[in-house]
């Protein structure tokens, strides 16, 4: 099977224009399902950093939630029936935090679930709260689940070693492939790879870097095509595989 991977969106704070480009790529290129690594939604409002701020009452939660539903069926229309699977990230875990921690007593409210919030079971698009097997030896997982590294690929690479699968995974906001395979009398005995898929969001809306500040961020997606990776870099609001150019 060929799985294209969506990276970290970040809605509001994705690019819109980067998004309808993936979208074009994924209706033309017909894979065989999608794989979103998850911090979809950024969620700003209910996290530990606004607690107290502005930000918490800033009201903007619930349009966050319907933009984010809004560019999900966006990729599930270019994609049509195919399996497209969702992993939960530190960004969509923010809300049951918040309600756990400041508002227990809501916390059995179905509707209050992040799947419910953007109505994941309409675009069924399937969810999952732990890494996820999606072909022989890979793993989906967000990337939150050991150390970070500021080298493009380590932290996924980190966990492959850990786990004993290939990952792919977002949460970095860098792109990158590693490899760590084995081998015994010159023939490869596993292949082990490590693959994060960079981002889609617009840096510009990251106001939270500061004056001055930097993030080594690229915008990208990933394809595992039967099991071989290729991390693909978004350069101009291009795209170039398999010899062809969508811009």
């Amino acid at each position: 099977m060929r799985w294209v991977v969506i990276s970290d969106l970040q809605v509001p704070d994705h690019d819109q224009r980067s998004v309808d480009l993936v979208t074009q790529f994924v209706r033309d290129i017909e894979p065989d399902g999608l794989l979103c690594v998850g911090d979809e939604c950024d969620s700003p409002e209910p996290s530990r950093w606004n607690k107290g701020m502005a930000g918490e009452y800033a009201g903007t939660l619930q349009k966050g939630l319907d933009k984010t539903h809004q560019i999900l069926a966006q990729f599930r229309e270019a994609l049509g029936d195919k399996p497209f699977h969702l992993m939960r990230s530190n960004h969509t875990d923010r809300i049951d935090t918040y309600v756990r921690r400041y508002a227990p007593a809501l916390s059995s409210l179905r509707d209050l679930e992040y799947t419910k919030l953007v109505g994941l079971a309409e675009l069924e698009v399937v969810w999952h709260t732990k890494p996820f097997t999606f072909t022989p030896g890979w793993l989906l997982a967000h990337g939150d689940e050991g150390s970070l590294s500021r080298i493009a690929g380590s932290s996924a690479m980190g966990l492959a070693r850990k786990w004993g699968y290939s990952v792919v995974c977002g949460h970095t906001h860098r792109l990158g492939l590693q490899h760590d395979h084995r081998s015994l009398n010159g023939r490869i005995t596993k292949y082990l790879w490590g693959m994060e898929v960079g981002c889609l969001m617009d840096m510009r809306k990251a106001d939270y870097l500061g004056p001055g500040m930097s993030a080594n961020w690229t915008q990208g997606i990933g394809i595992i095509d039967n099991g071989v990776p290729e991390a693909i870099p978004i350069v101009g609001h291009s795209i170039r595989y398999g010899g062809q150019v969508w811009s």
